[in-house]
């Protein structure tokens, strides 16, 4: 489960700091300020990704920019604000591929794609929620060309979006899956195959073949495939396709034609 939510602040200072760039410029008095919102915002993405979400405070920040903590409210309100820049940010930054050909399904791969590696050079991504999104034009532009993949398919306006959601929505979870297994060998300091090498004498005292038949089958296949229980890379691969073959039913389902629009017949002497 995610423990950051995104849109948690003030809507409309929120509003402002994400369109910044297209507001009219305000009158500053006073000295002139020494950083930009958009160096506060790259110093905050740098912290985060060396050291997680949840040592981007307000104080850390400050002190990584060399300034003092109030000092940090005059660029961004809070916290909560300042998460939904640095989500748009990257939204606005992200690479996009080019898809391996030009049918929907390696349109809608390329898309997969460039959000896991999105996550992946940002893990702390996968801890953050998005049901309500950041409003701002990274978002928005990530939206639109991410629609593009879909555009033209048959699908009417609602499909088209559940359809995009449902893949980010399978990426966002494979993300975090493979986020948890980066902290489980954080945490116990080992690796997947290490923990397993440790547990297995008492595994195989516990563990009863021929009562659990098809488990010990099935996973110690797997098992041997991947070198552990979970393979995060495995898991995106297969899933991703299963996901592709799934849409692709609703894609290429038949369509019914519209019937023409009847034509009311005028009486003559009318």
């Amino acid at each position: 489960m995610a423990s950051h939510r995104s849109s948690m602040g003030d809507p409309t200072r929120t509003l402002e700091l994400l369109w910044r760039d297209s507001l009219p410029v305000k009158a500053q008095r006073g000295p002139k300020q020494a950083l930009t919102v958009t160096a506060v915002v790259a110093a905050a993405v740098a912290l985060a990704d060396a050291e997680g979400l949840d040592a981007v405070t307000m104080r850390a920040l400050a002190g990584k920019l060399g300034i003092a903590p109030m000092a940090l409210y005059t660029y961004v309100p809070g916290r909560a604000e300042l998460i939904d820049v640095m989500l748009d940010t990257l939204y606005a930054g992200m690479a996009r591929r080019k898809p391996k050909g030009r049918d929907w399904r390696s349109r809608l791969e390329a898309v997969a794609h460039d959000n896991r590696a999105l996550f992946h050079e940002h893990p702390w991504l996968a801890e953050v929620s998005t049901t309500r999104p950041p409003l701002g034009p990274g978002q928005l532009a990530k939206y639109e060309y991410e629609l593009q993949a879909l555009e033209g398919e048959g699908l009417d306006d609602v499909e088209q979006d559940a359809a995009l959601m449902f893949v980010l929505g399978f990426v966002e979870s494979s993300a975090r899956a493979a986020a948890d297994q980066r902290a489980a060998r954080l945490e116990s300091q080992m690796s997947d195959g290490a923990w397993w090498e440790a547990n297995a004498p008492l595994l195989t005292r516990m563990f009863d073949p021929e009562r659990y038949p098809i488990a010990s089958r099935v996973g110690s296949a797997a098992g041997a495939a991947h070198g552990a229980a979970y393979n995060p890379d495995h898991a995106y691969a297969f899933g991703l396709e299963r996901i592709l073959d799934g849409l692709s039913v609703l894609m290429e389902r038949p369509r019914t034609p519209r019937a023409p629009a009847r034509k009311t017949a005028r009486k003559r002497g009318g």
